[in-house]
C-alpha cells in the first residue's frame, strides 16, 4: 500500500468516528454567505485572530508571572528584561488587548449599521453582548496583574464602586477583593479568573455565537434574508460559498491587520500612554495616589458616564445601564427595515449623534475632572441614553425606502447615495480630477507605466 493510500485510509477511518471532513465541508464549502460583504464584515474573523493571540501569549506569560503582591511587579520586569523574547510576548499581549476592543467595537457598530441584531438574530446579538461584558471583565482583571501604580489605584476605584450598592455593597466589595484592601488575595483571585475561568467562558460563548450565526445565516449590507430566495437545488441565489471566496479575503485582511499590529508592537507599544500608561511603570504604592486616575481607553466612555453623575450610586447605576441598554437593542428598534441604507434620515441623524457621543465620552474619560469636561460628559451622556429611550418611538413611525428583492453593491457608489453631503463630496472629487495637479500626477503615472512595460 502506498503512502497516499495509507493516508486516505486513515482519513476514512477518522471520518467514520469523527466526521472532521464533513464538518469542514458544512462550515466552509456548503455555508453560503451573502455575495456583497464589504470591509466591515472582516472584523468578526479579526476578533478570532486576536483571541488566539491573547490565549497563546497569555499562556506563555503565565509561565513566568508571579501572582503575589511582593513579586508581581518584579516578575513583569523579569519577563521584559530576562526572559527570551519576553518583551515581545508582553507587548503582543498588551497591544492585542487594545486592538481586541478596536475590532469588537467595529464589529458591534457594523451590526447596528446593518440591523444584524434584529429578527432572527436576537440570540446572536445577546451571545455577542455577553462576550463583550466578559471581555471587559477579563481586561479589568488583567489590568491589575502588572501591579503598577495605575493598575492598583484603577482597581481600587472600580472595586469601591460596588460599595455604593445599598445593603450588600460593602460586603460585596470585600468579597471581590478577598480582603479589606486590595492585596495579595485580590491579585491571586484575579489571576485565576483572568487565566482560567473567564477565558473558558469566552471560548464557550464564541462557539455558541458561531453556532447561532451558522443557524440563522449572516446578515448583509442590504439587510435581505438570502435564504428566502433559493434556486432549484436549494442554494441561495445571492449566496457564495464561504470558502474560498471569503477565506481568501479574510487572509488578505488579516495580513494587513498584522502589519499594523506589528508596527505598533515594534515602534509604539505604549501608544503615548494610551495602551500602557506611564504611571504603570512604577510599582504599586498604597501610600501614594496618582495625580489623575483613569482606566484604559476602552473603558473610558463608561467611566465618563460614571463621573458625569454627582451621586456615587447614580453613577454606578448610569454606568451599568449604559451597557444593559445594548442588550435590549433588538426590542427597542421596532423598524421592520434592517439596513441603514434604507432607514429614514431621522435614524441616520440619531445614529450619528450616538456615535459622536460614544467617541466624545471616550475622549473625556481620559481627561482630568474639570467643570467644563464634566458638563460636556453630561451632555454626551444625555445624547447616549436619548438614542435608546427615543428609539422605540421614532423607529415605529419611520418612513423608510423600499428594500430591494435582491442584493445590491457591497458599497453604494456616490451617485446612488442621497444627501447634500454626498453631492458635495462628488463635486469635490470631480473638481479634483480636472485640476492641473491631478493631470500632472496622471501623466507621471502613465509615463512610469510605459517605462515599466518597455522593460
Amino acid at each position: 500500500m502506498s503512502q497516499r493510500d495509507r493516508g486516505a485510509s486513515f482519513l476514512e477511518w477518522l471520518d467514520e468516528r469523527l466526521p472532521v471532513a464533513k464538518f469542514l465541508e458544512d462550515q466552509l464549502l456548503k455555508y453560503y454567505a451573502p455575495k456583497n460583504f464589504n470591509f466591515l464584515y472582516f472584523f468578526g474573523s479579526l476578533a478570532l485572530l486576536v483571541l488566539v493571540n491573547q490565549i497563546v501569549t497569555g499562556i506563555v506569560l503565565a509561565m513566568h508571572y508571579k501572582p503575589a503582591a511582593e513579586l508581581a511587579f518584579d516578575s513583569v520586569e523579569y519577563i521584559m528584561r530576562d526572559v527570551n523574547w519576553g518583551w515581545l510576548l508582553r507587548y503582543l499581549h498588551s497591544t492585542g488587548a487594545s486592538l481586541f476592543f478596536v475590532v469588537i467595537y467595529m464589529h458591534m457598530f457594523r451590526a447596528i449599521f446593518y440591523g444584524s441584531f434584529k429578527k432572527p438574530r436576537e440570540l446572536l446579538w445577546l451571545f455577542g453582548m455577553v462576550i463583550f461584558v466578559l471581555l471587559m471583565a477579563e481586561a479589568f482583571m488583567g489590568y491589575l496583574l502588572p501591579w503598577g501604580q495605575m493598575s492598583y489605584w484603577g482597581a481600587q476605584v472600580i472595586i469601591s464602586l460596588f460599595g455604593a450598592i445599598p445593603v450588600i455593597g460593602e460586603d460585596l466589595a470585600t468579597w471581590i477583593r478577598g480582603d479589606f484592601v486590595i492585596a495579595d488575595a485580590t491579585l491571586n483571585r484575579f489571576f485565576a479568573l483572568h487565566v482560567i475561568a473567564v477565558p473558558l467562558a469566552i471560548m464557550g460563548l464564541v462557539v455558541l455565537h458561531l453556532a447561532a450565526l451558522r443557524t440563522v445565516g449572516s446578515n448583509n449590507p442590504d439587510g435581505i434574508e438570502i435564504k428566502k430566495n433559493r434556486d432549484l437545488v436549494g442554494i441561495p441565489k445571492d449566496g457564495i460559498p464561504f470558502h474560498p471566496y471569503y477565506t481568501v479575503k479574510d487572509l488578505y485582511v488579516a495580513g494587513l491587520f498584522l502589519t499594523i499590529f506589528a508596527w505598533i508592537v515594534f515602534y509604539s507599544p505604549e501608544m503615548g500612554g494610551l495602551f500602557l500608561e506611564h504611571p504603570n511603570f512604577d510599582p504599586a504604592d498604597p501610600m501614594k495616589t496618582p495625580e489623575h486616575i483613569q482606566p484604559v481607553w476602552y473603558f473610558t466612555r463608561f467611566y465618563s458616564i460614571l463621573r458625569a453623575i454627582p451621586s456615587k450610586l447614580g453613577g454606578v447605576v448610569g454606568m451599568g445601564t449604559s451597557i444593559v441598554v445594548l442588550f435590549l437593542l433588538p426590542w427597542l428598534d421596532r423598524c421592520p427595515v434592517k439596513s441603514i441604507r434604507y432607514r429614514s434620515p431621522l435614524f441616520k441623524i440619531a445614529l450619528t449623534a450616538f456615535i459622536i457621543s460614544f467617541l466624545g465620552l471616550g475622549v473625556l474619560g481620559t481627561k482630568p475632572v474639570t467643570e467644563t469636561y464634566t458638563l460636556m460628559a453630561r451632555g454626551f451622556s444625555v445624547i447616549y441614553f436619548s438614542f435608546f429611550l427615543l428609539l422605540p418611538i421614532f423607529s415605529s413611525v419611520e418612513i423608510t425606502k423600499e428594500v430591494p428583492l435582491r442584493l445590491t453593491e457591497s458599497i453604494l457608489p456616490l451617485a446612488k447615495r442621497e444627501g447634500f453631503q454626498w453631492r458635495l463630496i462628488e463635486e469635490g472629487i470631480a473638481a479634483l480630477q480636472h485640476s492641473p495637479v491631478f493631470e500632472k500626477i496622471k501623466g507621471l503615472l502613465s509615463k512610469l507605466r510605459g517605462n515599466h512595460q518597455g522593460r
